[in-house]
């Protein structure tokens, strides 16, 4: 997909602004976005591709406005939507529908770390598979547009390297 998130080699996007000793988050509510964010994924309803592609789904002029986090923020909104975990009504609210359920228990404190390193790498691996290229070898990356999600980005597509 050729998203705006895309931006690499582009020219007139703008000054980098490089901010020495930059805190992990500027705000608690950052800090409460990545844990909810990480927590999310012990329910294995998206993996990190989807998550990519959602986020690149915002539309540009509000993805260039909206901080790190905040593009983090409303991609787990439109995720926890689409997968059924909330309503928008609930969101809305900050409230649970009525009648509706916890769909599991909470994890216990030792459970934590298989739990999330399970998520964090269930589904990107080639678990088994040989290399397919051998270190130092010239490659030509593939010219591809594909309408999902791709980690191949635009200036690096067709090119040997």
């Amino acid at each position: 997909m050729n998203g705006v998130h895309d931006v690499g080699g582009m020219q007139d996007m703008g000054p980098i602004h490089i901010e020495t000793n930059e805190p992990v988050f500027h705000a608690r509510w950052e800090g409460r976005v990545y844990a909810l964010n990480r927590a999310l994924g012990a329910w294995r309803k998206w993996n990190l591709d989807n998550s990519r592609w959602t986020q690149e789904m915002l539309p540009p002029a509000e993805y260039f406005t909206m901080s790190y986090y905040e593009r983090w923020y409303h991609r787990m909104l439109k995720q926890l939507v689409e997968s059924k975990l909330l309503t928008r009504a609930e969101i809305e609210t900050g409230k649970p529908a009525k009648g509706s359920s916890k769909l599991t228990p909470a994890l216990r404190a030792e459970e934590v770390t298989a739990t999330f390193t399970k998520a964090r790498f269930e589904g990107r691996s080639r678990a088994g598979a040989p290399p397919r290229f051998t270190a130092g070898q010239r490659v030509r990356a593939r010219n591809i547009h594909p309408p999902g999600h791709t980690r191949l980005p635009r200036y690096a597509r067709g090119h040997v390297g």
